[in-house]
C-alpha cells in the first residue's frame, strides 16, 4: 500500500537514526517526509521502532495510507521524488 510517513523528532540523534531506518523502506520526498510502499508487516515494523527508539512524549510520527488514485492526483511543486515518478521497482 502507498504510505506517507511524516515525523517531527526533537533529538538530532533520534531523528538521524529514524531517517536511516526509513531509507530502507521508502524514499525521502521532503526533510521529514517519506513515501513508501509498505505491507502490514512493514507498518508494524515502523510502529515497533517508534515504541522502542523514540521518546513519544516529545516526538511524533504519523503514518498515512494513500490510495493509488490519490497519489496520482498529488500536486508537486519544486524538488523531490515520489513513487509515482519512479520507473523501476526493487524486488
Amino acid at each position: 500500500m502507498n504510505t506517507v510517513v511524516v515525523y517531527d523528532i526533537v533529538s538530532n540523534r533520534r531523528r538521524v537514526r529514524f531517517h536511516k531506518f526509513l531509507k530502507e523502506l521508502g524514499i525521502r520526498s521532503q526533510k521529514s517526509v517519506f513515501e513508501c510502499r509498505l505491507d502490514a508487516r512493514e507498518v508494524r515494523q515502523i510502529r515497533l521502532y517508534c515504541c522502542e527508539h523514540l521518546n513519544l512524549t516529545e516526538d511524533a510520527v504519523r503514518i498515512y495510507r494513500v490510495c493509488a488514485g490519490c497519489m496520482d492526483k498529488a500536486i508537486i511543486q519544486g524538488q523531490g521524488l515520489t513513487f509515482s515518478r519512479l520507473d523501476w521497482e526493487v524486488i
